[in-house]
């Protein structure tokens, strides 16, 4: 019989490699963002919209963004599109946000907002 307690972690390894796995825990995999999609993201810190060119588990990158310092009410600026104070970064700039900051996001309303407010 195996004690599972004097185990070296070589020896955890090469159990798990025999049973088909890695013997390591994997991440939990992150839903997709899907490319193309205008988002709202809210993050720890700040609230970002963009659209989304490029997304894998650990960031997601977005283009024709803005830092939202502002959105107001927050339903009335779900369903509008409108914010009260907006930092739009430069057009075509990416702007790369870790998923791990990420509280939640959503399909952004209407255009994304371009202009500095």
């Amino acid at each position: 019989m195996i004690n599972l307690d004097e185990l070296t972690l070589g020896q955890i390894k090469e159990l798990s490699a025999i049973a088909g796995g890695s013997g390591l825990p994997t991440p939990p995999r992150r839903l997709p963002m899907p490319v193309g999609t205008q988002v709202f993201i809210r993050t720890v810190t700040h609230h970002y919209t963009g659209r989304v060119v490029e997304c894998a588990d650990e960031e997601v990158a977005i283009e024709d963004a803005a830092w939202i310092a502002d959105d107001g009410r927050f339903a009335d600026a779900m369903k509008s599109g409108t914010y009260g104070e907006v930092e739009p970064y430069p057009d075509g700039q990416r702007v790369v946000i870790n998923r791990g900051a990420i509280i939640d996001w959503t399909e952004a309303p209407a255009t994304l907002p371009r202009d500095q407010r």
